[in-house]
């Protein structure tokens, strides 16, 4: 199968064709789709409608040439044509024309280019290769590939995980007046925070998302991907292995964990799309940014109202949980139990998507590891989901900003400058994984760590309920699908700086 990238996407089903409305007693008026959240490291990319996936519209985050913080293709010329200052402009109109940086016979590429989004992993392997920790004019910010220097990063209190302020500066003016209770929002997520407060912040749904807890929602997961797999993927039809089982089942699970009716889900994920427009760059125009800015308010109005229903009336679900442990108005505040539910929302399927899909194109493209793990489900489906996270994961990088001048691998990083860690690049890094291009089932796990749910302080709080989603979605196609294969089709990728995605994967079941 042969890969592209596309910028649209067709989808079983519509997204709702205008701006969902909320008061706090409730959920807009439900629509006919549902739309999926994002990751727990708050990256998503996607474009086209999907049903409950990826929202219509939304595009991969990146900066472009002197774009802002995440933006699509076309959005991210557009930021560097208003902002560009003339020297990065020039960088970026010659990496455009593949002049730029050609010392040592290293030329650099954009990273959105339709070639290397398809496929990053080879000019990934050069770029680290020639300079893990590597100044880009054109992306202006620093590439770090390396495992040892990103590892580094993550532990380093001077790179800073506080990017609201690139996201409000990226709003255009006329919608500026829409945005204060918005961007206080997000200033809320722990994602955009660092410690202390990201420490205190988290420990609020520490206990909520370690392993034990996760593994009470065992059973119901796993009868909700056999249900779900037996009514949408039947033996011996052909289909989107994304649509019918990957985007889906993550959403429903979430759904539920988290305690949403399921009459309010068209509403709920709805918003959650439209924030993703604004968290990382699909929102362009100031039509598309009040929009997104209203549904954060939306969002965050409908959970307000969904805590005090819950304080009331208390469920099996997150909400009621984190709500009986005590620590809402005495560890942090009501207003930021609730922002931080924004996040949690924003949260809820679409690394995991991604992760089920890459999953099984690595098995279905490669028969010997599918075989072997047949042949050992219980143990190797695990290990060729972590593997995954290693080899192909559904996050190519996080964004940082440096809150103080520091140096990385005798480069001097100065206050203020952006720094792209690339976790695809450093989980492929030869000097930390015995060859690192070749997908392996039996690498095992007790050799080193991969990166893909991040490291230290911000490792993803929702890693265990990633894997178990994950794990459930193969073990139940790879044990009870046995005639699984890849449909000879072109694979297209979503446009994305952070996201490694399958706009749709065509099999037959």
């Amino acid at each position: 199968m042969t890969a592209t990238t596309t910028e649209n996407t067709a989808a079983p089903a519509a997204a709702p064709t205008g701006p969902a409305t909320a008061t706090a007693t409730g959920p807009a008026p439900a629509t006919t789709a549902t739309a999926a959240a994002c990751p727990f490291t708050g990256a998503r990319a996607g474009t086209g409608a999907a049903a409950p996936g990826t929202p219509a519209g939304a595009a991969g985050a990146g900066a472009g040439p002197a774009g802002p913080e995440a933006a699509p293709v076309a959005g991210a010329v557009r930021a560097w044509e208003r902002d560009g200052d003339q020297a990065g402009d020039q960088a970026g109109e010659r990496a455009w024309r593949g002049a730029a940086d050609r010392s040592a016979g290293f030329t650099e590429r954009y990273l959105l280019s339709p070639a290397v989004n398809a496929d990053p992993y080879p000019y990934l392997d050069a770029l680290r290769d020639h300079d893990p920790v590597h100044w880009s004019a054109m992306h202006r910010a620093w590439l770090v590939t390396g495992h040892e220097q990103l590892t580094h990063c993550l532990r380093d209190p001077a790179v800073s995980a506080d990017r609201v302020r690139p996201l409000m500066d990226a709003v255009p003016e006329g919608a500026r007046d829409d945005a204060e209770r918005a961007f206080g929002i997000l200033s809320r997520w722990m994602v955009f925070n660092d410690p202390p407060r990201h420490r205190r912040l988290r420990q609020v749904f520490q206990d909520q998302f370690a392993a034990r807890a996760i593994n009470r929602y065992r059973g119901f997961v796993e009868r909700a991907t056999r249900a779900m797999a037996g009514r949408r993927a039947a033996p011996g039809r052909t289909g989107d292995l994304v649509a019918d089982i990957a985007r889906p089942l993550p959403a429903l699970v979430f759904a539920r964990w988290l305690g949403v009716p399921q009459a309010d889900a068209p509403s709920f994920w709805y918003w959650n799309a439209r924030v993703g427009d604004l968290v990382l760059g699909a929102a362009q125009e100031e039509r598309e940014y009040r929009t997104s800015l209203q549904s954060l308010v939306n969002l965050e109005d409908y959970l307000a109202e969904l805590v005090r229903r819950r304080r009331g009336e208390p469920k099996d679900d997150l909400i009621s949980a984190v709500l009986a442990g005590g620590r809402v108005g005495t560890s942090v505040s009501e207003e930021e139990f609730v922002g931080m539910l924004t996040q949690m929302a924003f949260a809820g399927g679409e690394t995991t998507s991604n992760l089920i899909a890459n999953t099984l194109l690595a098995l279905l493209s490669r028969p010997d590891q599918l075989a072997a793990v047949r042949e050992d489900p219980a143990r190797l489906v695990p290990a060729a989901v972590e593997e995954t996270m290693r080899f192909d994961g559904p996050s190519k990088m996080s964004i940082r900003i440096a809150a103080a001048d520091l140096e990385l691998d005798g480069r001097a990083v100065r206050a203020g400058d952006r720094l792209f860690l690339v976790t695809a690049a450093a989980n492929r890094d030869p000097d930390r994984f015995a060859d690192p291009g070749r997908f392996d089932v039996r690498r095992g796990t007790g050799g080193p760590l991969h990166l893909g749910f991040g490291f230290g302080a911000h490792f993803c709080v929702g890693a265990a309920l990633a894997r178990l989603v994950a794990v459930s979605a193969v073990d139940v196609l790879v044990r009870e699908r046995p005639g699984l294969s890849l449909v000879d089709e072109p694979l297209s990728w979503q446009p994305s700086l952070l996201n490694r995605a399958l706009t749709a994967l065509p099999v037959r079941y």
